[in-house]
């Protein structure tokens, strides 16, 4: 009998051709095209794909509009600075394909043998490579679902809550952590005002006598201080938190140190003397999909003490659990993780060590750096523009500012975002932005493995030439 869902070897041979020859003249045109698609309009991309389920299927056809998916995309362009999003080298992408054809799960070694003994070799090599030799861990969605899980574990390590409900616990991160944190103490039960926002220095990392004085007031205050969230990486300059500092203060009052290293961790690889300490934290987020360059859906955890991941995840029904007790044919996922079903995320990150090697990554990692601070020298060099924090990364924050130093700030501050509405509109190169020191700021993120010198510059150009037509 022929099932619904039968395709032969020859027609899937067909289609994966096609779409073999479709992507790769994608990828050869990938660095021409418009870092924003121009005319892109939110009601036009609904209606185009909008309409009702087919009822018969449409065989080849149903791939007709893949042109136009990826005409009104934003391309992985070598000039898109927006955001922290890397760029998605192409044997990654292959890994998924592979991996989706094998369709493991790769929760536990009895229901994916090789997708659970590469994950776990994955996860050993980024330990070793950050410099923390020996930290367990897991590949998850991203950095958030990295920080969510990390700070779970933090409270069951020191307010435990999964047998009879939380009873309070305070966090602490500085002003400038990403928003995955208070979002994590909100989705933990501790709620967004047990999380303590330490002030920044100059140069935007966590004070540590500012942490040292909020830590005594709730200590004073009858409460339970669980966790400190030290920033590797910054989202809007890429500051990195005084690490090894805040560590030793964390010892000193049984803390738990989390380090949320999505943006910046991994550019230890470069630099790293940049993040000093950073063996000692307890638990560790890092993002492959950013400064690995590989496909959206690829972030991890990193745990000092695989104990402590059980005893925040450990809730097995009769029907999961193992009846094998050998370390590697027993082992399970599921139990130091939130997911049960597990994607085979580790393949396209190990296919893409073993083709490029990790000296490929850590060059490519350092030419960012310097890629951001040749452009730093640009804007330092222009009169008309004004950088507005220090480079710890790859983030530059800098704003147009005119021949004679502009107006107020309110008046640049809309400037600036006309300029970055124009910047974006023009399409030769994607800016986002960022709030420094009360002020709107456009800022350009370099996190992609195209990206040249004259991509770099043409930053400038385009802030020049946006600001001369709204002002001309």
């Amino acid at each position: 009998m022929q099932r619904p869902l039968a395709l032969s070897s020859e027609d899937f041979r067909a289609l994966a051709h096609s779409l073999s020859d479709f992507t790769a003249d994608y990828l050869e045109r990938l660095p021409t095209l418009r870092s924003y698609p121009e005319h892109i309009r939110g009601v036009a991309i609904q209606q185009l794909f909008s309409g009702d389920i087919p009822q018969q299927g449409l065989g080849s056809a149903a791939f007709d509009l893949l042109p136009e998916i990826f005409e009104n995309s934003r391309p992985a362009s070598p000039r898109f600075f927006g955001y922290v999003f890397g760029s998605g080298e192409p044997i990654a992408a292959l890994g998924q394909f592979a991996s989706a054809v094998l369709h493991q799960n790769a929760t536990a070694w009895r229901s994916g043998p090789s997708a659970n003994a590469i994950e776990r070799t994955v996860v050993r090599w980024l330990a070793s490579a950050i410099g923390c030799e020996g930290f367990s861990g897991s590949l998850t969605l991203g950095g958030s679902s990295a920080n969510l899980m990390g700070l779970c574990m933090a409270r069951e390590a020191k307010a435990p809550a999964n047998q009879s409900g939380v009873r309070g616990g305070v966090l602490y991160c500085s002003t400038e952590a990403h928003m995955s944190n208070t979002k994590a103490a909100a989705l933990l039960g501790l709620g967004h005002d047990s999380v303590r926002l330490i002030p920044v220095d100059d140069a935007f990392r966590m004070r540590a006598e500012a942490l040292r004085e909020a830590v005594r007031h709730d200590l004073s205050a009858g409460l339970k201080p669980v966790a400190v969230v030290a920033s590797a990486g910054t989202t809007a300059t890429g500051s990195i938190d005084p690490i090894r500092e805040i560590a030793a203060l964390c010892r000193e009052h049984n803390l738990w140190l989390h380090i949320d290293g999505a943006f910046g961790a991994l550019a230890s690889l470069a630099i790293p003397e940049a993040f000093d300490g950073i063996d000692l934290a307890d638990s560790i987020s890092l993002d492959p999909h950013k400064w690995l360059y590989q496909p959206t859906g690829c972030g991890c955890l990193l745990y000092r003490d695989p104990a402590d991941a059980r005893r925040a995840f450990s809730h097995s029904g009769d029907y999961a659990r193992s009846l094998s007790t050998d370390p590697i044919e027993g082992f399970a996922f599921f139990e130091e993780s939130i997911e049960l079903s597990r994607p085979f995320r580790a393949l396209a990150l190990w296919l893409s060590l073993r083709y490029f090697g990790l000296r490929a990554f850590q060059q490519s990692i350092s030419d960012d750096l310097h890629l951001a601070q040749v452009l730093a020298s640009f804007i330092d060099a222009e009169p008309r523009l004004e950088r507005l924090a220090p480079v710890a990364l790859s983030a530059v924050c800098f704003r147009y500012i005119g021949k004679s130093g502009g107006a107020g700030s309110s008046d640049l501050d809309d400037l600036n975002r006309r300029i970055l509405d124009r910047v974006i509109r023009r399409g030769r190169v994607y800016l986002s932005n960022a709030t420094i020191h009360g002020h709107f700021s456009l800022r350009a993120c370099i996190v992609n493995h195209r990206t040249t010198e004259p991509d770099v510059h043409a930053i400038v150009t385009e802030v020049l030439a946006a600001a001369d037509e709204l002002q001309g």
